[in-house]
Order: structure tokens, then sequence, then C-alpha cells
């Protein structure tokens, strides 16, 4: 295969970005008419994608039986999605400044409100690894004005990383060095963990990188820049079964390999904002971008494991 051979929505910078796509490949515009869509999970044992219509205040869902429908009004300026190992929906409110799971009968229970007996700022994107513990960032974007939250003063010190404990419950900071900090997924050995530094998005001075750090128990050690992206910030981001890094820019989703390398790019028309593997055989990317959801088949499927179920 060569690069004349691709769709114009695929970039190939390293030949092995061609065993991650397909030239018959098609980007699918799913759903379109929101204001600003983010955190995009994929429910495979309900075969539908649920995303966040963040300025809206909705959480909406989407099948390719039943195509677009509401799963949540009020939502709470809710941003970045995960699931937790039982399946649970747990979510990152701005308005509220939490971190919030949904149960098996729909009520709502917040994990992680404050720490240090002070607010959080507005918790952004969330995941959680195989021994239960939640991991999130928490910028201050929910609070920079009443867009995306209710504008307020931030009460914390830093714009930290932080894991709530499984057993205890205990909330701790694993990084505050961070200007904004973003999207985050692991490794799929779950020893290493990609951050994403947004701060570029008020401050021209933050450069636009993807940081590692190892894994180690509850902490985390800093391997420094994993990657730097030549076009825009990147803001959500995900992990392949094999070690490649997918995360969202400007021009659209750049995939960068375990070695840091930038293997390509699937272009998309609208800023992204966040995606998620999922679909009927997990090979499908699905891609959060401004007003739009749009879909792509990849040759891989994410690391997290509903996103193969």
């Amino acid at each position: 295969m060569t690069e004349a051979l691709l769709p114009p929505h695929l970039l190939a910078l390293d030949d092995r970005f061609h065993a991650l796509v397909h030239p018959l490949s098609r980007l699918e515009t799913i759903a379109t008419g929101f204001t600003w869509t983010e955190g995009p999970v994929w429910f495979g044992d309900h075969e539908c994608l649920l995303f966040s219509d963040i300025p809206s205040q909705r959480v909406m869902r989407w099948s390719a039986r039943d195509g677009v429908s509401v799963y949540r009004e009020a939502s709470g300026f809710n941003n970045g999605n995960t699931r937790d190992r039982q399946g649970r929906l747990i979510g990152c409110r701005h308005g509220y400044r939490d971190v919030v799971r949904t149960e098996y009968d729909g009520s709502l229970t917040v994990l992680a409100d404050s720490y240090d007996g002070k607010r959080l700022n507005s918790p952004n994107d969330v995941v959680v690894t195989s021994d239960g513990a939640v991991w999130f960032t928490d910028p201050t974007y929910g609070i920079l004005s009443n867009f995306e939250g209710y504008q307020a003063d931030p009460e914390q010190v830093a714009h930290n990383v932080f894991r709530l404990d499984p057993v205890t419950g205990e909330l701790t900071v694993v990084a505050s060095d961070f200007t904004q900090p973003n999207g985050l997924a692991f490794s799929p050995d779950e020893k290493r963990l990609y951050v994403a530094e947004s701060g570029r998005s008020h401050d021209e001075t933050v450069a636009p990188v993807l940081r590692q750090f190892d894994v180690e128990g509850g902490s985390l050690k800093d391997r420094g820049v994993f990657a730097s992206l030549d076009c825009g910030f990147p803001d959500g981001l995900r992990v392949d079964t094999a070690g490649n890094v997918w995360t969202s820019a400007a021009d659209g989703v750049h995939c960068f390999a375990s070695d840091g390398a930038l293997l390509g790019k699937i272009l998309v028309p609208e800023t992204v904002a966040n995606l998620c593997f999922g679909g009927h055989d997990g090979h499908r990317l699905f891609i959060t971008a401004t007003t739009s959801v749009y879909c792509v088949f990849v040759n891989e499927q994410g690391a997290e494991p509903w996103t193969r179920m």
C-alpha cells in the first residue's frame, strides 16, 4: 500500500500507520448539530455510544439502530466519561465540580468533589484502572466562564491529576505541575500513564505536549514529554491494544507509536476534543469534534476492555 491509495482523511507519516488503517475506510458523520461535543464512551453491552454536549448540559446517546437521543438532561456540564470495571458510567461534571458514578438503578453517587477541605476546580477527564482506582484531571476550564460551567475563583492551589483509592476512598495528588491537565490514558499493561497538557488553550507559551509517567502503585514517576503536537493542543486521548496513542488535535486525530513517533493522522473538518474505540467489532474510532461526532474504521482495538465487549 502506498500513501497515494489512502483516502483524503488519512495522512500516513510513517509506514507503520498503514497497518492501522484501511484504504476503503470512510470518515462518517454520525451525529451533528451540537455546541461542543466531548466525553465519548462506548457501551458494547448496549451497543451504544454516550457523549457529552457540555454547554447544552446534556449527555447524548447514539446507536446504529436508534440514532441519536438524549440520555441525560441537566447533566451539570458533564465533560469526560469512562466506565468502571463493573460497567458503570463515571463522569466529570464541571457545574458541580465533581466526579460522579451512575449506579445500575440510575441514581448518582458523588465519588469526589473536594480535596484538602476545598472544592475541586472542574474535573475534566477520567479513567478507571483494573484495581478500581479512579484517576482524573482537574483543570479550571469549567470555572473560567459560564459557557461550560459556572464562573468562579479556583480554590485549589494547583491544577492536579488525582487518584481516588478504591479501598480507602482517599483522594491523593499524583501530579501537580500542569498548567491545564486534560485527557489521560493508560498503556495496556497499566504501567504507564499519558496525560495531555492543554494549557496552550489560554497561554501560547505552554508547549502542546503529551507527558508520560511510570505508574508505581498509587503514585507516578515523571518520565517527561512523550510527544509534541504540530497542530493545536491535545485534549482527550486513548491507547490501543498495541500501545499506540491516539490523541485529539486541531486538525483531527494524531496517532503516535509507543516510541513517540508520529505515525499518521485522521484528518477531521472540525477541531477534535476527544475520541474512543468501540463499535460492534471494537474497530471503530468515535471522534467528538466541536458540533459533531464522527466514526472511522481502524485496524486496532482500544486497550480499555469494554471497547471489545
